[in-house]
């Protein structure tokens, strides 16, 4: 036999208000803001090694990461324990007040034989918990507001180092050789479009600036056998596929493209060779703008750590001819290059 219809429902409204007790037992406790300063205990303890490991994985610029890694540390010691002597109060507090509910609630359940006075004890405590909510949701706003601004800066920190990570594996996974002394400044992924409008057969990869070229590096996997125009078979294909010297950089344009301008396309003019149009994906054409910018102007030497003598050097210069065979001397002198070859008699020439 059937429950009434009023019955059924103060059951339902039962089974639906202890759950929303169970949850709030959970978030009295302030369990999200103690997650939080849990991750954040976590991330400052690691800052001075993932600046390290970046150190030893190549990265040479911005000389004040390891200061800027100490600083946040700090000043994360001196406010955690002030944050944590909140929650510890304010939890407590609220503690108090959820007992007052499962007082109720239990009130509630020992009173079931009148539906009409079961609903309406029920709709006494619902009220009781929609307010300890609200407690909850204020003191965790104030004590997220002690440190919100401290855990953004934390972010965006973390955030550049896991950037500057995969920049330097990248680089660590080239199918060509870097230059010595030659330092990678930033990287992204990207297209090399080869003519007026970007096409599927323009080649994909990576894209690096270092403190002494422009480096195209396509890194795609690429079909061989296609069924109906859909791509059965695939091999991977990675090689170099142009070098720009900054020396021989002219101008660099930045512009926003696409549907609401959300495509970022960088235009590198190149002294006698035209330009290079990449359109890049996950980072922006004016930041890439000025890094190449800057990079050609040497800028990031002065953030460079510790001292470098191929680093520092002016680059060398080339002669026009080749002593041995009068040939004409095409190759471009990049950083960390001690010698040219001639492209006629083979005759390695050093540089002064």
């Amino acid at each position: 036999m059937s429950q009434p219809p009023l019955a059924a429902q103060v059951t339902s409204d039962l089974r639906t208000l202890q759950g929303e007790v169970n949850a709030l037992q959970a978030k009295v406790r302030l369990s999200g803001l103690r997650d939080q300063v849990g991750n954040l205990e976590t991330t400052a303890t690691g800052l001075p090694q993932a600046v390290r490991d970046l150190r030893s994985a190549g990265y040479v610029f911005e000389k004040d990461l390891e200061e800027r890694a100490a600083d946040l540390a700090q000043r994360w010691a001196r406010l955690s324990p002030q944050i944590t002597q909140q929650i510890e109060s304010q939890s407590a507090h609220l503690q108090m007040d959820m007992r007052s509910i499962e007082g109720q609630m239990r009130n509630v359940l020992s009173y079931t034989g009148d539906p009409v006075a079961t609903q309406a004890r029920i709709k006494e405590v619902r009220a009781a918990v929609q307010t300890l909510e609200g407690k909850v949701s204020a003191t965790e706003r104030s004590i997220a507001g002690v440190f919100d601004q401290l855990q953004r800066e934390f972010s965006t920190f973390t955030t550049h180092l896991k950037q500057l990570q995969w920049v330097l594996a990248q680089g660590a996974e080239t199918s060509f050789a870097w230059l010595q002394g030659e330092a990678i400044i930033m990287a992204v992924e990207g297209t090399w479009v080869q003519g007026d409008k970007e096409t599927k057969e323009d080649p994909k990869g990576i894209l690096f600036l270092t403190d002494g070229r422009l480096v195209f590096e396509q890194k795609q996997q690429v079909a061989t056998k296609k069924v109906l125009f859909v791509a059965t078979q695939k091999t991977k294909v990675q090689k170099l596929l142009f070098e720009v010297p900054l020396t021989e950089v002219e101008n660099v344009t930045a512009s926003d493209q696409g549907f609401l301008g959300h495509e970022d396309h960088v235009f590198v003019k190149v002294a006698h060779a035209g330009s290079r149009h990449l359109h890049i994906d996950g980072q922006d054409c004016k930041l890439w703008q000025g890094l190449i910018t800057r990079a050609k102007a040497r800028e990031f030497d002065l953030q460079r750590v510790g001292s470098s003598a191929a680093a520092q050097a002016p680059l060398k210069a080339a002669p026009d001819k080749c002593p041995n065979c009068g040939g004409k001397i095409t190759q471009k002198v990049q950083r960390g290059m001690d010698s040219v070859t001639c492209e006629y008699c083979g005759s390695v020439i050093r540089l002064q």
